[in-house]
């Protein structure tokens, strides 16, 4: 007799309550560039990819080769989050 196989989770619990689960990084870097602009953006995290012709393909080119700055950028978005968060917005 064969045992039922388990159905597979639709969400890890570990990801269940993550922000970031399922949102690219140019939905990040688009909703960052919206939210700050880009000067503001290149003023938070001093990168050339936001500070010099920015764009959202040179920025992505950049941040998928640079985990630190990938790693500021998606610390800025959850920042941003909690932002708007606070202001109802």
């Amino acid at each position: 007799m064969n045992a039922p196989t388990p159905a597979p989770p639709s969400v890890p619990p570990a990801q269940a309550r993550n922000p970031l689960h399922g949102v690219t990084l140019e939905a990040m870097v688009t909703a960052l560039a919206d939210y700050f602009g880009w000067q503001g953006l290149g003023e938070r995290i001093p990168v050339r990819c936001f500070q010099s012709d920015p764009s959202v393909a040179s920025s992505l080119k950049f941040l998928r080769k640079t985990p630190w700055a990938r790693a500021k950028v998606e610390s800025l978005y959850l920042f941003m989050l909690r932002e708007q968060r606070r202001s109802g917005g």
